[in-house]
């Protein structure tokens, strides 16, 4: 079977590529067992190195890895970018720490010597989303790598050139062949793979159904996994903070790659007595956004990556309006060809619209006017996810008190929710199982092995 690569702007076909059947795909996942037994032996300081290669290479190569990104799936080049240099900070992060958040850790017993060793499980699946094609895939594989397991891509079915690109960029940087490869293979070899027993674990990015079959199957394959799955973060407007702020924030939180991300707030909640100066603001600022050609540096609203996201996004919009919101729509798009959505703003919505009991993945904004902080809160927490969230105000003690109350793997005071490699990342609920990052990440994907040793 053939995968088409095609490119969300022009409608352009960009390449065709013929998937990996089950059996191919069972034999390179075997060559990756292989190449694990000599590259868990690795000493750590010989993987900083690797990392510190692949970081070289992905800033020496990064305006074409980051065109390849926005060729593929839309999003706006000055995003691909800086979504490149991101993953080049990954990389400098763990060649740093890795090692440190690997040594093995005494414990006193009253023997001996006894310890805790972290050592790596084997070959780890990822399956991987399009959303963030090389920032995601680093977010999974790069901890895992450090901590001596192998890894195995399967991504996104629209993105097949990015992903031979990540293969590729790993190889060139000095990675052992089949430490790092990409598997052009279609959702049901994937699960065949995990069916069989051939990987040790599986990290999966996508959505609430995809992590539902994987955890599924890999619970009665008794095999370690790691989700991260959809969000419908809150960002809430304290009646004391700067609305004006907020509001320019608001708008650039949910149009990150063009409304396409996990971590994109999406509901808002704000104060009531800021109604009027948190709207004006949010619809001058709408009323800017350049929407068009995702390679322009100034344009800030690509496409959708793919067509058929458009019937999806337009209903939840429609249901809104049916129920009676009201929708203030920003700039048209580009008359004649790509993907896009015109972007929209929703007021007068009711918590039971679709645009605020599902996860929307574009440019619409819903906007929901609160009287009290106690009923802010209780909103936030009305969802079945519990990604992110962010609070917005000049008390910060208040802002601290708050965030101990909403139900997210991540809060953020007076800034957006971003991963960042010193911070774990991950959700609770609906929005995932485990963490990436950090040690808390890097230690997903090990064997926490206890030993005692007493004397003769």
């Amino acid at each position: 079977m053939a995968i088409l690569s095609v490119n969300p702007y022009t409608e352009e076909v960009l390449g065709e590529y013929e998937t990996l059947g089950v059996e191919e795909s069972a034999r390179r996942v075997e060559k990756a067992r292989e190449a694990f037994l000599s590259w868990k032996k690795f000493p750590a300081a010989r993987r900083a190195e690797s990392f510190r290669a692949l970081s070289r290479r992905l800033r020496e190569g990064q305006r074409r890895y980051a065109e390849t990104i926005t060729r593929e799936m839309g999003k706006p080049i000055t995003q691909s970018l800086a979504e490149v240099e991101k993953c080049a900070w990954l990389c400098d992060d763990t060649a740093e720490k890795a090692d440190r958040f690997l040594q093995a850790e005494p414990v006193e017993t009253g023997v001996f010597r006894s310890y805790v060793a972290l050592q790596p499980l084997g070959v780890i699946l990822g399956i991987m989303p399009w959303n963030f094609p090389f920032w995601q895939v680093f977010r999974f594989a790069v901890p895992a790598l450090a901590a001596g397991n192998v890894c195995v891509l399967k991504h996104a079915s629209n993105v097949p050139a990015t992903a031979l690109a990540l293969e590729a960029l790993f190889l060139e940087s000095g990675f052992p062949p089949h430490v790092f490869q990409t598997l052009l293979a279609d959702s049901r070899t994937a699960m065949e793979i995990v069916e069989r027993e051939l990987v040790d674990a599986v990290s999966l990015t996508g959505s609430v159904e995809a992590g539902s079959q994987v955890a599924s199957l890999a619970g009665r394959h008794i095999r370690k996994f790691v989700l991260e799955l959809g969000g419908s973060d809150p960002f809430l407007v304290l009646e004391n903070a700067d609305a004006a702020r907020a509001a320019r924030m608001a708008l650039q939180a949910r149009m990150i790659n063009s409304g396409q991300s996990c971590i994109a707030a999406k509901r808002f909640l704000v104060a009531a007595s800021l109604s009027v100066p948190f709207r004006e603001t949010l619809e001058r600022e709408l009323a800017a956004v350049k929407i068009g050609d995702p390679m322009d540096p100034a344009t800030l609203l690509g496409p959708l990556a793919r067509k058929e996201f458009l019937p999806a996004l337009a209903g939840q919009l429609e249901d809104a309006e049916r129920k009676g919101a009201r929708v203030v729509r920003g700039p048209d798009p580009p008359p004649g060809r790509g993907f896009f959505f015109r972007p929209a703003l929703v007021y007068e919505v009711r918590p039971d619209m679709r645009v605020m009991t599902e996860e929307v993945f574009g440019p619409v904004m819903p906007v929901l006017f609160v009287e009290k902080e106690s009923e802010m809160v209780r909103l936030a927490n009305a969802t079945p996810y519990g990604l992110g969230a962010s609070i917005w105000t000049r008390d910060l003690a208040r802002g601290e008190r708050l965030a101990a109350e909403l139900e997210a793997g991540f809060v953020a005071v007076n800034d957006l929710v971003k991963s960042d490699p010193r911070l774990p990342f991950g959700g609770i609920k609906k929005s995932g199982v485990g963490r990436e990052l950090s040690p808390y990440g890097i230690r997903e994907f090990v064997n926490v092995k206890s030993v005692v040793v007493k004397e003769a």
